[in-house]
């Protein structure tokens, strides 16, 4: 049996873990007493988007070691190796190519798609591309999963709110029946585009969704349901074979993968209901940052500062997971689009050289929505036994009239990094209590409402929701997943583990159709579970 070659601790990690065990004997409190000016010091401005990372255990030393170490590590080397568009996924020998996507000055291939994309979203808003007798398109129902689904809800729920259209767009990813069903029902067959976005277009269950709809609209009285249908997919080959006419297939490059597919025609939806200059607005705020991204120092990078302090907290104190938190209803998608842009990219044990690691990689992202999350998980933030670090994120502009609401909401998100970072000692929680208690009672209430602080947060603030601040705040994620990625040693842009799950599943649905197993190796748990289905 061979013995498990393991990738040898990075360098980086040792100094990294060193600073970390120095700074738990300062509490964040007593930073900032030290540090008058830590709020201005360890906050940083691009755009309409302020980064304050001045509640977490970062100093100004700290800071000095994140740029020795992104020149020791290679980080910079492989930063610049991603930019320029040369492979930086090795398993897959590709580029990755989501920069060059939303880049002014790029391929006449991805300038082409582009354009072929907006030209096609502005034949639909004009009614040019028209449905069944004559008709506008009312409805969109876009299909995808993964990315090709998350990446459109972002836009529209982000961006469509309060926006006045005469296109009604649904995005369905999951191919259960309960999620298709509802748009089925809110739209008209007839006046319905379909929107297949698949980057193999193969995909079981996209694909499924597409065949149902077809039939759907046969039932409503369209004669040729692959008329109203379009194609996003990076094999438009497929995409022929399925049906679907060549003037209606629009394609993105092999080596954009599904996670970064917001840059590309995949967002064709968004284009259709927002408009192409809502997309080329959020692609400027994107390139904003991809421009601070390349050229300013480690101490000054917001992406490489945000990784290398997830690689602090995560390796050097020892957390697993970081809790997001946005503190806008527009933007309840962010938290799965980044959960799979995190834990897709870095959710992984093998590295780049392909030897396994015995460090943490990606920590678990979680979350919810302020103020619903603080009713729900936020017990275990501030009193929890875990370290938790969390993440705030505020919109200064409201985008609706009620501004005492607004008011109310920041004030809750503001107040809750303040809180984990101060907390309550039991002296304190026995000056608040008033009514007659006995001593143990006074000491068990005292205690209970006593919070040990010194709880890491920061906190990202938009001054408002523009299209142009949603791509800033996107690409920082996407270079934030790389720098981390890359410090652990891992391949950043492959995706290997999702495929023994679907490759299983097109075996199951095989036996649950059939009811025979044939010759699979399937454990005695697994065949009772199936047979659950044949009963």
């Amino acid at each position: 049996m061979n013995q498990k070659q393991y990738q040898s601790l990075p360098p980086h990690f040792e100094a990294l873990g060193k600073a970390a065990k120095e700074a738990q004997n300062t509490t964040l409190s007593e930073l900032f007493t030290q540090q008058p000016d830590r709020a201005d010091q360890f906050c940083f401005q691009l755009g309409g988007l302020r980064f304050d990372y001045s509640k977490t255990h970062l100093s100004s030393e700290t800071l000095s070691l994140f740029d020795q170490l992104a020149q020791d590590s290679g980080l910079l080397q492989q930063r610049d190796k991603l930019l320029a568009g040369e492979i930086v996924n090795p398993t897959e020998q590709r580029p990755a190519l989501h920069t060059a996507m939303r880049a002014d000055q790029s391929s006449k291939e991805i300038l082409s798609q582009r354009q072929a994309s907006y030209a096609f979203a502005e034949a639909i808003r004009k009614g040019s591309k028209l449905s069944l007798n004559g008709r506008k398109y009312r409805y969109i129902i876009h299909l995808g999963i993964g990315g090709s689904a998350l990446g459109p809800q972002l836009l529209l729920q982000a961006l469509g709110f309060g926006l006045t259209t005469d296109i009604e767009a649904h995005c369905v990813a999951n191919v259960d029946g309960h999620a298709l069903q509802p748009a089925m029902q809110a739209c008209d067959p007839q006046q319905t585009l379909v929107i297949v976005a698949s980057k193999t277009f193969t995909t079981t269950e996209t694909l499924t969704n597409a065949t149902t709809l077809m039939q759907w609209m046969r039932d409503g009285g369209v004669d040729q349901p692959l008329q109203q249908m379009a194609a996003v997919t990076a094999s438009p080959n497929k995409a022929a074979e399925f049906g679907i006419s060549e003037d209606q297939i629009l394609s993105f490059p092999e080596g954009l993968g599904g996670r970064y597919s917001i840059w590309s025609s995949v967002s064709l939806v968004a284009m259709i209901v927002l408009g192409s200059a809502a997309f080329e607005s959020m692609r400027a705020g994107a390139i904003a940052m991809d421009q601070h991204f390349a050229s300013a120092p480690a101490s000054e990078n917001i992406p490489i500062i945000a990784a290398m302090t997830d690689l602090w907290y995560s390796n050097g104190w020892g957390a697993s997971t970081r809790a997001q938190f946005a503190y806008d209803t527009r933007l309840s998608v962010l938290l799965p689009y980044l959960q799979q842009l995190e834990m897709e990219n870095n959710g992984k044990n093998i590295s780049s050289e392909g030897q396994a690691i015995d460090w943490q990689s990606s920590p678990i992202v979680w979350g919810g929505v302020g103020t619903d999350a603080q009713h729900a998980v936020f017990q275990l933030l501030h009193q929890g036994t875990r370290l938790v670090p969390a993440e705030f994120l505020a919109v200064i502009k409201a985008g609706h009239p009620l501004v005492e609401h607004h008011k109310c909401l920041l004030a809750n998100c503001f107040a809750q990094s303040a809180a984990l970072m101060k907390g309550r000692s039991v002296d304190q929680a026995k000056s608040l209590l008033s009514g007659n208690f006995s001593e143990a009672e006074t000491e068990l209430l005292a205690h209970s409402k006593s919070f040990s602080g010194d709880r890491p947060s920061t906190t990202i603030v938009l001054q408002e929701l523009s299209p142009e601040a949603l791509g800033t705040l996107l690409a920082f994620y996407e270079h934030r997943s790389f720098v981390a990625g890359t410090l652990w040693q891992i391949n950043v842009f492959d995706q290997m583990g999702v495929e023994l799950g679907k490759e299983l599943a097109k075996s199951y649905q095989q036996v649950i159709e059939s009811g025979d197993y044939g010759s699979l190796d399937i454990d005695t748990s697994t065949q009772n579970l199936l047979a659950l289905t044949l009963e």
